[in-house]
């Protein structure tokens, strides 16, 4: 094993010894987290300035922003096939023609979901599944044209990402089998969903990607490989791995080809969470072969990879590629929860270049539940040149911006109160992204389920 540190700031050292407040620390590879990409070409800017109470309680943003509610669960789909399900979750936007935007949302419903994704003829999996996608396609100006079932009869569809050729990867965070929870079919897949049309691709599982508790994909769009992030509830915790399409960059429906799945190993670490220097470096990452990607007798991470064992990592969530490199989210590590060590958010590069793994980012400590850095869950990058991180944890939940300086910023917070005065509950930020030109952010409220899109002066 090659460990490196980088060289510490005051900030880092700060961080580390649990004196940093804001609670988040950077390394020096922060830089190369947006590099090649478009979004490097923004300012880096320090935030928007603070957050103004909505008026009609639902959304605070900076002066200057405003929103406008595409979608709530239980409204009519406009495609008059049900109701709009629950759970928004997982999120990505498609350009379209003549201006126009498609956005793919996955709904996260389990066996007990309140508002099911509706089974149509041709797009449904198991007729026993609550959860699915649903599409809308907007106007240059986010005008709702259109909203319909992309996918239904899967479970618990949490996130997922976009290929280079225009499809959303939906992705199952269940490992139920078939007569679990009344279901007919075997669950913990990903599946392929056309945001134009839907039926294009159907209600195909692409079983060689592994059937596990999946969280999150990003795509390299020079080679293809497909890494896919694990966010299993008990110990042993996820893993972390990439699928080698036997059609790399194939196009749609090119994966149901099948290919080889394999899991991250870093010599001498079982557990990611014991890595607590900022910029730590791995030079001698291993990739080892799933025994039984279907996990037919056995989970994916009770399965015995040989000689060394693999590598875990309490709650693997989000997943998005960035210049030459693979970011992925461990959200939080909880000694109490059976994790070596304890964080409350990391973020992870794996450049398969060089075949290195770097801690980039660390949040923590967690000092007050309304400050940044609990529990960082999904992100997307932002035209400004820096992040957008969803937060999933307690208190009034909130969108975080992160500059590429290593700034912590609000850029909304949640009013949608769904506890009571005596105990209130915050439903969370999900499925963060933005419009193919960069002037609208699209973000979800988890529950009540409801879909935004918010306007402003992004590159201010």
């Amino acid at each position: 094993m090659t460990t490196t540190g980088r060289s510490a700031t005051r900030r880092q050292m700060l961080a580390g010894t649990g004196a940093l407040g804001v609670g988040i620390a950077f390394s020096g590879a922060l830089s190369e987290l947006f590099a090649g990409t478009a979004a490097a070409q923004g300012l880096g800017h320090t935030g928007y300035g603070p957050l103004v109470p909505d008026p009609k309680g639902l959304l605070d943003l900076p002066e200057g922003f405003r929103y406008r509610v595409l979608s709530r669960e239980g409204d009519r789909l406009r495609s008059g096939e049900g109701k709009v399900p629950s759970n928004h979750d997982g999120m990505s936007a498609f350009a379209g023609r003549e201006g126009r935007v498609h956005l793919v949302r996955n709904h996260e419903n389990r066996a007990d979901g309140k508002i099911p994704v509706p089974t149509i003829e041709g797009l449904t999996y198991d007729p026993a599944g609550k959860g699915g996608c649903t599409a809308l396609t907007l106007d240059s100006r986010n005008n709702v044209l259109s909203e319909r079932v992309a996918i239904a009869g899967t479970a618990v569809n949490c996130a997922g990402g976009p290929t280079p050729w225009g499809t959303w990867l939906t992705c199952e965070e269940t490992e139920d089998k078939a007569g679990t929870n009344g279901y007919t079919k075997d669950h913990g897949f990903i599946f392929e969903v056309d945001p134009v049309d839907p039926r294009r691709t159907g209600a195909v599982p692409l079983t060689a990607m592994g059937r596990f508790q999946h969280e999150a994909i990003a795509v390299d769009p020079r080679r293809g490989v497909v890494y896919e992030t694990e966010d299993a509830f008990e110990k042993p915790f996820g893993l972390f791995y990439r699928f080698l399409p036997k059609k790399p960059l194939g196009g749609r429906g090119s994966l149901r080809a099948g290919g080889r799945l394999q899991a991250m190993r870093v010599p001498g670490v079982p557990d990611l969470s014991t890595i607590q220097e900022i910029g730590a470096e791995f030079d001698d990452i291993e990739w080892v072969d799933v025994p039984d990607p279907q996990a037919a007798q056995t989970p994916i991470r009770f399965q015995d990879f040989g000689r060394g064992g693999i590598t875990h990592a309490q709650k693997l969530e989000g997943c998005y590629w960035g210049g030459r490199s693979v970011y992925f989210v461990s959200s939080f590590a909880r000694r109490s929860d059976g994790s070596t060590a304890d964080h409350y958010g990391q973020i992870w590069r794996y450049d398969p270049e060089h075949c290195r793994l770097t801690l980039v980012i660390v949040f923590g400590p967690d000092t007050d539940i309304q400050m940044p850095g609990e529990s960082p869950d999904n992100i997307c990058l932002a035209p400004s040149g820096g992040l957008m991180v969803c937060e999933d944890g307690n208190g009034a939940q909130h969108v975080y911006g992160v500059t590429r300086r290593g700034e912590v910023y609000a850029m909304a917070r949640g009013r949608q109160n769904i506890g009571t005065p005596e105990e209130p509950e915050w439903g969370e930020f999900a499925g963060v992204t933005f419009s193919p030109d960069g002037d609208t952010m699209y973000v979800n409220c988890y529950t009540p389920g409801t879909t935004f899109a918010v306007t402003g002066p992004w590159r201010r």
